[in-house]
């Protein structure tokens, strides 16, 4: 019998080698059937199997990327995992119950004590309950990892933390604190009793399949990725399938929007253009230094501001202008703290933002403890190796903005070198975000700066404010998360607008500005950064009646 069984293993390993695909569910039990015999026979036996193929008979049906296999036997109720390597996994999230947003943290926790490594975040989107509306809103969003887990074992540890956040038995599609489902695992299709893979009706919702596809490059970028789009219903894969439902046409339509988290509420950026105040805290910043250093002015300061129709206050204690000279953490803190808990308690505060400009962690972690909503990181993480992991634990959204070198040297010569600046930015900033979530920072709290005036020369600013949308396809091509992030854009009162226009004294560029952002605006900036609030908050209430228009004619 065990020639026969082994000759049995190795034509079926060569099968498996060729098509590098699953097989089919019963060709799937009759292995796990015959590998259990195989396993018994052998068991007392000193034997190294090797295959003609010069494979241990260990991992002969998958192959090098399928190691962490799993047969299912439904007639014997026979799991048998083998767990030699990481698998690249998809796990949706759900969540109507209790605080959303730390349902997700906390199972984001217990996944990775659990053995999910998470390397990819999508987008969050809160969406209208289906087949039992009579409840609230879910939150959804999903993960890519890689663990060794075997499916069954991954998917009993999913139900283990559905259970330990307070999941119960109750309505199916009903009310819960915690929904966890595994989309894909590795290069397997798997159908058993307690497991399918794909989910069968994964390819007609949207509120899963809009996540998954936040998780993809438009560049497929390797071939667990291939395989999945090949488990798709429709020639075109995952994306062809998230088209027919409607595409991003969807988003903000069809009771499904897509939200970045700050404290306990969904802030949907893309409903209407945020304007940011900036509140200079700096006695040597480029164009108010000085003005705003006493508790009183810079109060006075931000109610101006609010008045004329600021959202997010920016508040900054260090200057990054040019040559500007790096002060000590204390200094930093000396001067924010008294401002930043004076702002936090005015009435006028209320429904607004409150975002701090630093690119030194201990700052950014004393601000976030004393009510900052937003961490603004002019480096995105290059000038503190510790930014990412302050900002991770705290749960606050991230401004991650590109510049190369510092403020002393951002425009030495061979830092203004670029083959083309919107790609060069687009792939460098995204390197910085992707770091930033690989250290815990969800892509569904990043937002992007390109970094107008930083690192940039004249045409390079030119260029990024007509071609934001490149940026945003370059980005696509790794991550269509990242893509999706809010883009803020900072073109306020800097010397290339003064270059342009010639006017030397940044005061006199107000208007230089408002053409700047509006370009902005109407190419897909969510955020304008600014001096003078109430021109450019006017431009952006013409800009986003434009883009509503433009909308309406489809």
């Amino acid at each position: 019998m065990a020639p026969l069984l082994s000759q049995t293993l190795i034509h079926t390993g060569r099968f498996l080698l060729r098509r590098f695909l699953e097989p089919p569910p019963a060709v799937i039990s009759a292995v796990a059937a015959s590998r259990v015999c195989f396993h018994r026979y052998y068991s007392s036996k000193s034997l190294s199997l090797v295959s003609p193929l010069g494979l241990h008979c260990s991992s002969l049906f998958s192959p090098p990327a399928l190691c962490n296999s799993a047969f299912s036997s439904s007639a014997t109720s026979t799991t048998i995992e083998v767990q030699s390597t990481e698998h690249e996994v998809v796990i949706a999230l759900g969540s109507n119950i209790g605080n959303r947003m730390n349902n997700f943290r906390e199972a984001l926790r217990l996944m990775k004590r659990g053995g999910i490594c998470v390397t990819r975040h999508s987008c969050l989107y809160e969406t209208a309950p289906v087949h039992v509306t009579d409840q609230p809103r879910f939150l959804n969003a999903a993960v890519r990892g890689v663990t060794k887990l075997g499916p069954h074992e991954l998917l009993s540890v999913l139900k283990t933390i559905e259970r330990d956040m307070g999941r119960k038995d109750g309505i199916r599609y009903g009310p819960r604190p915690l929904d966890l489902d595994i989309l894909f695992y590795g290069k397997m299709r798997i159908s058993s009793d307690k497991l399918i893979i794909p989910h069968e009706r994964l390819w007609e919702r949207s509120f899963v399949l809009a996540p998954l596809v936040d998780l993809l490059g438009s560049a497929v970028d390797n071939d667990t990725v291939a395989h999945w789009h090949s488990l798709a219903i429709h020639p075109g894969g995952i994306f062809q399938a998230w088209e027919r439902l409607g595409g991003e046409s969807l988003i903000g339509q069809d009771g499904i929007q897509r939200v970045l988290p700050i404290g306990d509420k969904l802030w949907d950026f893309s409903n209407k253009t945020h304007v940011m105040g900036i509140l200079n805290l700096t006695p040597d910043s480029f164009s108010d230094g000085g003005k705003f250093q006493s508790i009183d002015s810079a109060v006075s300061r931000v109610r101006s501001m609010i008045s004329e129709g600021a959202d997010i206050i920016d508040i900054g204690a260090q200057s990054t202008r040019p040559m500007a000279s790096r002060i000590s953490s204390q200094e930093e803190l000396d001067r924010l703290l008294p401002v930043l808990e004076a702002v936090r308690g005015m009435p006028e505060m209320e429904e607004k933002l409150i975002s701090v400009d630093t690119f030194n962690s201990e700052v950014a972690s004393e601000a976030i403890s004393n009510g900052a909503d937003i961490l603004n990181d002019v480096s995105a993480g290059t000038l503190d190796p510790n930014m990412h992991k302050v900002v991770a634990e705290s749960g606050v959204p991230y401004m991650a903005m590109h510049m190369r070198g510092d403020p002393c040297t951002m425009q030495n010569k061979e830092n203004l070198q670029y083959d083309d600046v919107c790609k060069d930015v687009a792939s460098e900033l995204y390197l910085r975000v992707r770091d930033a979530e690989l250290s815990g920072i969800p892509a569904w709290r990043v937002m992007i700066d390109p970094g107008i005036g930083f690192s940039k020369s004249v045409d390079h600013n030119l260029d990024i404010i007509m071609d934001l949308p490149k940026i945003r396809e370059e980005m696509a091509k790794r991550s269509i998360a990242v893509s999706h992030a809010p883009i803020l854009v900072g073109p306020s009162r800097k010397r290339f607008l003064g270059d342009i226009c010639g006017r030397p004294e940044a005061t006199d560029r107000d208007a230089a500005t408002v053409a700047s952002v509006t370009a902005g605006i109407l190419g897909g900036a969510n955020i304008i950064r600014v001096h003078n609030v109430r021109h450019n908050a006017d431009a952006a209430k013409v800009c986003d009646a434009m883009l509503r228009r433009r909308r309406s004619k489809g």
